[in-house]
């Protein structure tokens, strides 16, 4: 029986696994399954693998199987991380979509999709070589040598970072390496996983303490002679009814708690070691709970029926677009259905383009579904990304509020994703690979999970509103807002004009600041929205003219003035303002344009009685900024709040009589094809801050043309006249929604190479792909940064005849080829597909 039993085994196929790692290479690698870890491997789980040379990494496996690999003898795995898969084979199949549709590897895309605090480091660690008595060699060794020898016989094991520190030396590499050749020292790798959850200790009595009265009392007894702790023991019970309910003191209490009392800690460290009270451990959820306090809000009529038309169309529809103007009541239809699929025993995801909305709208959700919310966002902490992640694992979390990283997470049950002012660019990632679309992406998430999708926006993106005159998405309209308030009425203002008047104070014209004065007579609140940040764009020489500009990308710097300095920001280098010319000597040094920062002081210097704030990317760096922002405006603690694009996003204020929009004519001039869907956008969604309650709000624009087309569809609020307008120049020059656009970026440290590389990949495709589809190569405006000058290709494809994997697929093996000439070293080529 036994000589069967070895002969079946030796039979048994070796059991193999395909790995993704977090690297940028385009395929999986294959690993053999020690016998050891047969059982624990499953799809999805974590490994820790060797890769390359000595070097430790953390991948996912992707697939089992029992076929060796023929080019290369497989490595072992190490370890097996997790006993159950933390991510699903929806997470697997999208993933893969996103590195075949977005032309990237998997690799890229599971660096950017997994938290880092669930991947693992590797250290390298020192240790004396166990085999060797130095002692008996002191000969060989050099007095810091010796000295690391006997730091090593104390310590057990250190590494490169702590022997630095305890030797006092910058580097200690050398000092490694020679002890390592003379056979002393040992050097491995110790795997370190980055997520640790949080724990407190607490404390409680002892359970049979508590069960023996007659003890409990005498103890009582022999701590009166004892008053420290005594004061411990009464205190507790104080904070602890334990005598009256014995079970609440089996949550006891944290210890930490226990302490901020005037009591002994170490009376309370005596009674633990006599047995009085115990300590343990618990982990603590880094996630603040929220608790519901209400139901959902009912709705006005039309709300009710575009509910009704949304559930229809999804009848139908896996898709639909749900266009409502701004202040028609969408957060409310929102909460409704996310209400109805929860019931159901589904998830759902909730996607947002900005934190800032994301922190307003988390507290309006939690009021209804209480801690059944789980938040996602780069403002969180690593662990905190991470426990949301292991949470929704473990069902904790049916509700997900996040930005565009949210599509990564592990949701296997998912009812219904839900995409907020979907036109947004803050949708779109540039950096690093994958550049993705969260909408885009967010709509396969939801088709791989069978889930339904709806887009809301009061001004949508050409792609979504196409689809939903072409009867691809289901359509549903809000014309009113909530209670029929009105519109905002909008008022622009002839700069031109203004300025020969001698009307304009610094950047504001004397009608706007009429009206702000006005507003602010009657107690509301002014947004003022220019989409600049810093203090001014140019710092220039009046004498010369001369420019100071970014050392290594091709841009001026911008002036902040809160830190005195100038910064770029493309690659945040900064420095400090200049006192002179560094071409001409001349200390006629002046600040061109304005920024946010000083459109605040300027505000500050004009309306000296009120309290003015600034939101953009500086001011809403830490954690709680935006936060804290927004809750001081909406509390009437700050009157006027300057700010870039984020505050045109859909932020819900009572008191905001007047909204300012500074320079129209920037945005609507800006060279690219969408300047005009933006700027329309952009304008439409901040003036929809004003007015939300029981009166009409204002809008005034400043702009040196207001004869322009686009103004005159913006005063009337008129979007489907817009898109009619636009559409036929996007149809009539080949861009979306009738195109598909990929832009091939070519860069290097040598302009002349990058201009090469793009012109040799230019002529490579040109015959297979068309002339005609082939633009460029270019320089772009912004042709260098970051020390790497860039030039572009553009593919322009249409959406229909046309074999779009097969484009994809020439495009990366001529990009591929190009990276092997020796004359084009360097070259580095990524591919951003439906740029925005």
């Amino acid at each position: 029986m036994e000589e069967t039993t070895e002969a079946q085994h030796a039979l048994k196929p070796q059991q193999y696994v395909d790995v993704l790692l977090p690297v940028p290479i385009p395929r999986l690698f294959t690993y053999f399954v020690p016998e050891a870890l047969i059982e624990q491997v499953k799809v999805g789980c974590r490994v820790i693998i060797s890769f390359g040379r000595q070097k430790i990494q953390t991948g996912i496996i992707g697939k089992i199987h029992d076929q060796k690999p023929e080019k290369y003898e497989a490595k072992p795995i190490l370890e097996v991380m997790d006993e159950d898969a933390i991510i699903h084979d929806i997470q697997l199949k999208l993933y893969r979509w996103i590195a075949n549709y977005y032309m990237c590897t998997i690799g890229e895309v599971i660096n950017v999709a997994i938290p880092s605090g669930l991947k693992l480091s590797s250290e390298s660690y020192i240790q004396l070589n166990p085999e060797l008595d130095f002692e008996d060699h002191l000969e060989q060794f050099s007095d810091t040598e010796f000295e690391l020898l006997n730091l090593l016989k104390q310590e057990d094991q250190l590494t490169y970072q702590q022997i630095s520190n305890l030797l006092n030396r910058k580097t200690v590499y050398e000092l490694v390496r020679n002890l390592n050749k003379k056979g002393a020292i040992l050097i491995f790798e110790q795997i370190k996983e980055k997520y640790k959850p949080r724990k407190e200790r607490y404390v409680r009595l002892k359970k049979e303490l508590l069960d023996d009265r007659p003890a409990f009392e005498a103890l009582f007894e022999k701590l009166e002679s004892k008053p420290k702790q005594l004061e411990v023991m009464l205190q507790y019970l104080k904070l602890v009814p334990a005598m009256e309910d014995p079970s609440q003191n089996e949550h006891g209490i944290k210890k930490s708690k226990l302490l901020n009392y005037p009591i002994s800690n170490s009376s309370l460290k005596t009674l633990t070691n006599n047995g009085v009270f115990e300590e343990w451990e618990k982990i603590i959820s880094r996630i603040p709970k929220g608790s519901a306090s209400k139901t959902s809000a009912d709705l006005s009529p039309e709300q009710a029926h575009a509910l009704d038309q949304i559930k229809t169309s999804f009848d139908t529809h896996d898709i639909t677009l749900l266009q409502g103007v701004t202040g028609s009541g969408k957060t409310e239809i929102y909460i409704k259905l996310i209400e109805e699929v929860l019931a159901n025993g589904q998830q759902v995801l909730y996607l947002l383009p900005e934190i800032a909305l994301t922190t307003q709208i988390v507290e309006r959700l939690q009021l209804v579904f209480g801690d059944q919310i789980g938040v996602y966002h780069s403002k969180y902490s690593d662990n905190e990304r991470v426990e949301v992640w292991l949470g929704l694992l473990r069902g904790n979390y049916k509700l997900i509020v996040g930005v565009r990283s949210s599509v990564f997470l592990p949701f296997d049950n998912l009812g219904l994703v839900i995409v907020d002012e979907e036109y947004e660019s803050s949708f779109k990632q540039y950096e690093p690979a994958p550049r993705y679309h969260g909408r885009d992406v967010a709509i396969m998430l939801a088709h791989f999970c069978h889930a339904k999708t709806l887009l809301g926006t009061a001004t949508p993106s050409f792609e979504s509103y196409m689809n939903a005159l072409d009867k691809k998405y289901g359509y549903v309209q809000l014309n009113h807002r909530y209670r029929n308030i009105q519109l905002p009425a909008i008022t622009l203002i002839d700069l031109k004009e203004q300025r020969k008047k001698k009307l304009v104070k610094q950047e504001f014209s004397q009608t706007l600041l009429e009206a702000m004065e006005e507003t602010l007579a009657r107690d509301e609140q002014v947004i003022v929205f220019q989409n600049r940040r810093g203090y001014a764009p140019l710092v220039t020489c009046q004498h010369c003219g001369f420019i100071p500009k970014c050392h290594q990308c091709a841009v001026s710097l911008t002036y902040h003035q809160y830190g005195q300095e100038m910064r770029c920001h493309y690659c945040g280098y900064k420095e400090p303002v200049p006192t002179e010319c560094e071409a001409c000597g001349s200390n006629q040094i002046k600040t061109l344009g304005f920024g946010t920062e000083r459109l605040e002081e300027t505000l500050s210097l004009l309306f000296p009685k009120y309290i003015v704030q600034r939101m953009d990317l500086d001011t809403t760096r830490s954690k709680y900024g935006y936060q804290k922002i927004l809750e001081a405006f909406k509390n009437n603690q700050v009157q006027i709040l300057v700010g870039t694009q984020m505050v045109s996003k859909g932020l819900d204020f009572e008191r905001v009589g007047l909204v300012a929009v500074i320079d129209a004519d920037r945005m609507i001039h800006y060279p690219d094809f969408r300047s005009h869907e933006k700027a329309f956008q952009l304008i439409m969604q901040v003036s929809g801050r004003a007015g939300r309650r029981d009166k009409q709000g204002q809008v005034v624009v400043q702009t040196y043309d207001p004869k322009q087309e686009l103004l005159k569809m913006i005063l009337t609020h008129d979007f489907e006249k817009y898109y009619h307008y636009e559409i036929k120049d996007r149809q009539k020059f080949h861009y979306p929604p009738f195109f598909r656009l990929i832009k091939v970026v070519f860069k290097h440290k040598d302009a002349a190479t990058a201009r090469n590389g793009a012109h040799q990949y230019a002529q490579a495709i040109t015959p297979e792909i068309g002339k005609h589809r082939v633009l460029g190569p270019e320089e772009p405006v912004i042709n260098r940064i970051r020390n790497q000058y860039l030039m572009e290709v553009i593919i322009k494809l249409e959406k229909t005849n046309i074999n779009l994997s097969q484009a994809k697929k020439i495009l990366q093996v001529h990009a591929q080829l190009l990276t092997t000439e020796k004359s084009l070293s360097g070259l580095g080529i990524y591919f951003d597909v439906d740029p925005i």
